[in-house]
């Protein structure tokens, strides 16, 4: 049997150990995509393995490498660190079985190098959801940029090399300007980089100091697409929908909301976090964006580019969950992490079924398109339910506990925003399957031939929108995780 040591190392090295299989296997498709969903596999079971022996009292720690004495880059694996590494071991292997349909359905090039730097970037992740420390997820969090920055810039046209240009720019950028200066700095005032429950900082620590310690933080994390810093996720949908769908539910996006209210749990500690004023202004900024991206999602016609504006709202979710300070809060941002990623996921593998199946991309053409594509429109509804948080969905829950934050810290005004913004999303996202069960279809030269919808994009769809559901009926071990954030 695997002790606890084991299992972290084997997250880490199965899927670098798939991405080298994957390079043997490149001339034998088959053979190729059999190495991505074995690995997937195995790479689920040993994290499902780690979380039923996780012991909050007992966890190991794994010490990869020690550049300066009492510095260490470690693993160590805690609550909310197994809720994000659940998340993306699960729907790794579902993306993939979506992304082999896709990429052939859609006959696009490099499929091997595609799936390669898919699998390195899961390794990132990994590393980052199992992180002992600021210097650990630092490294593991740059990593993550350069391993999809080759995903994003996959179709090689001008575009996609414009949108590569912008995501570096804004993530490479916020984390040298913002975050690597946060993480020294607090190294200098805690004299520790650890993750500790509570937070490190000492008890007389300045709260002016603090407070902007927090800001570069929070500023720092561009993954987590904090208003100005979002740009990059919207230009990086030019990337294919498999790779939209890993940075909005599995990866990159998840990466920066889980540092953020990771640095806020056990770095300064909900109750620190409550007496900062600059985490009152981040929440009330958080709230400005969750209302003013649904805003501009409504006015996007482009399918991909709705949604990307819709993931930017809910990343505001997580991040006013974190700055309220209120155990509510907290256990409602670490239960989003999932039922967003599951609802969020299903979206893109929709959208990305209604172009490679109808050659439909824009929102005004999919009027009708419900009654060709009955399951997929349906899983589209069944998702569109999730984000906006209605039974019986998952969503419900993670907004059940973000709103009861909000009450628990007296901000009523950040209440009505996400009751505000849940009907900004039902107006956005609801409408679609409506019309495209309800109404006409737009006139088109194509008959209904013309809709040929890949069977592994069924299958992947079908698991999410499931996931979706089953969250709302079984929230019990997502619940149990996300409360063990705070004990």
């Amino acid at each position: 049997m695997m002790t606890q040591a084991s299992l972290l190392l084997a997250m880490l090295l199965l899927p670098l150990g798939g991405a080298v299989g994957l390079l043997l296997a490149r001339r034998n498709p088959n053979l190729r995509e059999g190495v991505t969903l074995v690995t997937g596999g195995l790479l689920f079971s040993v994290v499902a393995a780690l979380a039923t022996r996780f012991d909050a009292g007992a966890a190991a720690s794994v010490v990869l490498a020690r550049p300066l004495p009492g510095m260490d880059i470690a693993l160590s694996p805690e609550p909310l660190g197994l809720i994000f590494a659940l998340v993306a071991s699960f729907l790794w292997p579902v993306t993939s079985i979506y992304a082999i349909g896709y990429m052939r359905g859609h006959g696009e090039v490099n499929q091997t190098r595609f799936f390669v730097f898919f699998a390195v970037s899961i390794s990132a992740t990994l590393g980052i959801a199992m992180s002992a420390n600021l210097l650990t997820l630092f490294l593991f969090y740059e990593l993550l940029t350069l391993a999809t920055f080759p995903l994003v810039t996959h179709a090689g046209t001008p575009e996609a090399r414009r949108a590569g240009r912008v995501y570096l720019a804004i993530l490479m950028g916020t984390s040298v300007m913002f975050l690597l200066l946060a993480v020294i700095w607090t190294w200098h005032t805690a004299g520790t980089l650890d993750f500790v429950r509570g937070g490190i900082f000492p008890a007389d620590a300045d709260p002016a100091l603090l407070g902007v310690l927090l800001l570069l933080f929070v500023f720092g994390i561009g993954k987590a697409a904090t208003m100005p810093f979002h740009r990059w996720l919207p230009a990086a949908m030019v990337a294919p929908t498999p790779v939209s769908a890993l940075l909005h539910a599995v990866a990159v996006v998840k990466a920066g909301v889980f540092t953020v209210l990771k640095v806020a749990v056990y770095i300064f500690g909900v109750e620190r976090i409550s007496e900062l004023a600059s985490a009152e202004f981040l929440a009330y900024l958080a709230g400005f964006g969750i209302i003013a991206a649904s805003a501009a999602a409504m006015r996007k016609d482009n399918l991909k580019a709705r949604l990307a504006y819709s993931t930017i709202s809910q990343l505001g979710y997580i991040t006013l969950g974190a700055m309220l300070g209120t155990a509510s809060g907290v256990v409602g941002g670490g239960m989003h992490i999932a039922t967003h990623a599951f609802g969020k996921i299903t979206l893109f593998f929709c959208a990305g079924a209604f172009l490679v199946a109808a050659h439909k991309t824009k929102v005004s053409e999919l009027r009708g398109l419900g009654r060709r594509m009955p399951f997929t429109m349906a899983a589209f509804a069944v998702g569109a339910l999730s984000i906006v948080g209605l039974p019986p969905t998952g969503g419900t829950w993670s907004k059940w506990f973000l709103v009861q934050g909000t009450l628990d810290a007296g901000q009523w005004v950040l209440t009505a925003v996400l009751l505000a913004s849940s009907l900004l999303n039902i107006a956005y996202l609801l409408s679609i399957p409506i019309r495209g069960f309800f109404c006409r279809a737009t006139p088109g030269p194509e008959g209904a031939e013309a809709i040929r919808e890949p069977l592994a994009c069924r299958i992947a769809i079908g698991v999410t929108a499931a996931g979706c559901i089953v969250l709302f009926f079984v929230p019990g071990p997502l619940l149990h995780l996300a409360e063990g954030i705070l004990r």
